[in-house]
């Protein structure tokens, strides 16, 4: 590809309308905090060219996956709207509650689940008129028109009902209002989920009930509701799932009755109410109804809707506006304060220092410092964590704090579904000047890296070999292939993973650990295939795993939910050595090149894969950061044009401005927004290295967690106006594409000048990132 069909290819941005008005007086008043939506995220892209070959037949593309629900940073309890059925749907990856271009409402849940609410129990549903047992759930159609979903608060009017549903919520606690007509058909039906378990309706306006579990979120399986109004009428009802009949099974209700268990065991409310009449219900969470109970009192002594809404959006408006921006459209800022709103979305508060909170094990303890549930590593530990550390450092070390209590209850450290990503969080911190006991974290860190009885998956292997292999399977199945060892990938995370450990055990002077670890660094060598420039599989006796085709996405053979093209970028830690595995600094430019241009057209349909740029993935972890890679090839102008291509094209780019690339993974594909809008990213989050991108902004002026405002000023800044002409830190000239946090811990000024064509700013040889390789 020519030097002019690529500019022209990387600089679509420029052709690309970006919705929204200009910067105005009315709007630059406007809170950050009022700029969300929190329905951002929640639908899916929908040009073909975004989202390649995907979904699979009979399924939905998949949307961010992110919750509209009413919530406070952190929290975990949340009230959300439920239009998924999934007790009646199949599966598609993973039960998310809220789907934005589904058109009818099938209830609200306020708390009782875990990671993305799914399975979040009791359902709660208003309803004039008929209804039915679940899973049939009576459902209503909704006008979107009429829906708002704002931090701390989410209203729908039910057109089907003539009632107004709104939900807000305290840390532990959620507040339901619901409208009615005037009616004496006013019902609110409370059941359990699908596993059931028991309800019992106590006096005329309680209801209270315990979830069966199978061991998760076990703090939250107790639940208390309780009503503004007397109730006039109940009863309970259960799905008899086990009696086959001409349709789901049979279903068990009886007027009266006050206690009920079995599969959706629930309960049915009777109201008689005036035009305009709301009725209130406030809900708990907790490992017993006493504990459920005190939560409830202690967090929602009476039905004040308007106060706990009140109090929730000053909580998110203060966090919001630790960032100010201006400049920009009017999308770009709903867009940015949307997408750093649902960046707070994990880990999960379980308990404040004082607190009592079950544990893995189901052991009732008192919390020694604020309690957080686990960090989905894999997915928010590349990007979410370092924005929390800038953010919230105090937060961090209580975080910290958590998954060291965790690992000495369990005897490893957590990992999250692939990989081994803990030592990120610890040594980004340590990076970052938060104070914390590492050693101790540390002793967990490393048993992680060398008992192959811990959960690094194949670790004797890797240990052995210096890699993973991988199982060829019978009759060699089209791709993405759920089955295998993800070998290859797997040992790219690992030996990630190692330089991390190999530079916190030397700054904790375990020189040899910090040898072992280092040499163990090295190893993803040992599936790069420099006979065709991939990374690759192999099977137990050494050779290539083949066919080898690097455009095919797998799920677990050979690659994890990518392509060998996405994978082969994942040695943030070592990009100086894939440079020179690729030939030097011009091949390595190259690559970059093709893999960015290359249509994506790929047998095998992978339901992750969405949010393309050639064969770049924005809507899956595994190569997120590969746009700034240009940065070590000496060709940043490429970064910053594809930067701004991405924040424009792949997010909000579908008819309800909505849509993300991709599963948002509990804030991973937020954060990865918020900080290249800002201008910067954390290519390896174990590092204290940020690769400057392209600030979307005129201004951004960032209050940190030590109380230090950090400024990104981009001048001459404009849609067309992408690329870094110039740029001074604190007033002194800045020829690199990439700084240090020590650089901006005190406070700190970025000014960059901005214009239409690539200039030669950072693109000198001796100006490339730190690799543990360095640059040929």
């Amino acid at each position: 590809m020519s030097r002019a069909t690529l500019y022209r290819a990387l600089a679509g941005v420029a052709l690309i309308a970006v919705v929204g008005a200009p910067l105005t007086a009315q709007d630059g008043k406007r809170a950050p905090v009022d700029l969300v939506d929190a329905r951002v995220g929640t639908a899916p892209l929908d040009r073909q060219e975004l989202i390649g070959n995907a979904p699979p037949p009979g399924e939905p593309v998949y949307s961010g996956i992110t919750s509209p629900g009413a919530r406070l940073p952190h929290s975990g309890v949340e009230a959300a709207p439920v239009n998924v059925n999934l007790d009646l749907n199949y599966p598609t990856g993973v039960p998310t509650p809220y789907h934005y271009p589904n058109p009818s409402m099938i209830g609200f849940t306020g708390g009782g689940g875990p990671t993305y609410g799914g399975r979040a129990e009791p359902m709660v549903m208003p309803v004039v008129g008929d209804w039915t047992v679940p899973p049939a759930y009576t459902q209503s159609a909704y006008d979107k028109g009429r829906e708002v979903a704002r931090p701390g608060y989410y209203s729908v009017f039910l057109d089907s009902f003539r009632t107004r549903a709104e939900l807000t919520a305290t840390r532990a606690a959620s507040l339901m209002r619901f409208t009615f007509p005037q009616t004496d058909r006013a019902h609110v039906l409370v059941n359990l989920r699908r596993r059931g378990g028991e309800v019992e309706v106590v006096g005329d306006r309680t209801i209270r009930g315990h979830a069966a579990r199978d061991g998760d979120r076990a703090e939250q399986a107790y639940f208390i509701a309780e009503f503004s109004k007397p109730f006039t009428g109940m009863g309970t009802f259960r799905g008899v799932l086990d009696r086959p009949a001409w349709g789901i099974g049979e279903k068990d209700v009886q007027a009266g009755r006050r206690s009920i268990s079995g599969n959706f065991a629930g309960a049915y409310l009777n109201f008689t109410t005036r035009d305009g009449e709301a009725v209130l219900m406030r809900m708990a969470h907790g490992h017993s109804y006493a504990d459920a109970e005190r939560k409830l009192r202690a967090e929602l002594p009476d039905y004040d809707f308007d106060k706990v809404r009140g109090a929730a959006r000053a909580e998110w408006s203060d966090l919001l506006g630790r960032i100010q921006v201006s400049g920009g459209t009017e999308k770009q800022r709903r867009l940015f304060y949307s997408t750093l709103f649902q960046s707070f979305a994990s880990p999960r508060l379980i308990a404040r220092k004082g607190e009592q909170f079950a544990d893995a094990k189901g052991r009732v303890r008192t919390a020694t410092h604020d309690r957080y549930g686990p960090v989905p590593f894999w997915d928010t530990g590349r990007n979410q964590i370092v924005l929390l550390e800038l953010l919230e450092p105090d937060v961090v070390r209580d975080i910290m704090a958590s998954e060291l209590d965790m690992a000495r209850t369990r005897g490893y450290m957590n990992t999250s579904f692939h990989a081994d990503n803990a030592v990120f969080l610890y040594l980004g911190a340590m990076r970052r000047g938060i104070p914390f006991d590492y050693a101790a974290a540390y002793e967990y860190l490393r048993r992680n890296a060398v008992d192959p009885k811990g959960p690094r998956d194949y670790l004797a292997e890797y240990m052995a070999r210096g890699w993973v292999s991988d199982i060829v399977p019978d009759g060699n199945p089209s791709p993405p292939y759920a089955g295998g060892k993800a070998g290859a990938a797997k040992t790219l995370e690992y030996a990630w993973d190692d330089h991390a450990m190999a530079e916190l055990a030397e700054r904790l002077g375990k020189s040899a650990d910090a040898a072992l670890f280092r040499k163990r660094a090295a190893n993803w060598r040992n599936v790069f295939d420099a006979t065709t420039g991939f990374v690759r599989g192999r099977t137990e006796d050494g050779k290539w795993i083949a066919p080898f085709d690097p455009q095919e996405p797998y799920y677990n053979f050979m690659m994890k939910e990518a392509s060998g093209w996405s994978t082969l970028w994942l040695v943030p830690h070592d990009v100086g050595g894939l440079a020179r595995g690729l030939g030097g600094r011009a091949a390595f430019n190259a690559k970059l090149d093709r893999f960015f241009a290359t249509p994506y057209a790929p047998k095998g349909v992978c339901r992750d894969c969405t949010g393309l740029i050639g064969q770049f993935v924005q809507g899956n972890q595994p190569d997120q950061h590969a746009p700034y890679l240009y940065a070590w090839g000496g060709q940043p102008w490429k970064t910053q044009a594809l930067t701004r291509r991405i924040l424009d094209t792949l997010y909000g780019s579908d008819a309800a401005g909505l849509g993300f690339p991709g599963m948002d993974d509990q804030g991973a594909t937020s954060s990865w927004y918020v900080m290249s809008a800002m201008g910067f990213y954390p290519v390896d989050p174990s590092s204290d290295v940020y690769v400057i991108g392209s600030p979307v902004f005129d201004r951004v002026a960032m209050r940190m967690g030590g109380g230090a405002t950090f400024e990104v000023v981009a001048k001459n800044n404009s849609p067309t106006n992408v690329y870094i002409q110039s740029a001074t830190l604190n007033g002194r000239p800045w020829n690199r594409p990439w700084f240090r946090h020590a650089d901006i811990a005190k406070g700190g000024r970025f000014e960059f000048v901005m214009g239409p064509k690539p200039g030669k700013w950072g693109s000198a040889p001796d100006t490339a990132p730190p690799s543990m390789t360095p640059m040929p």
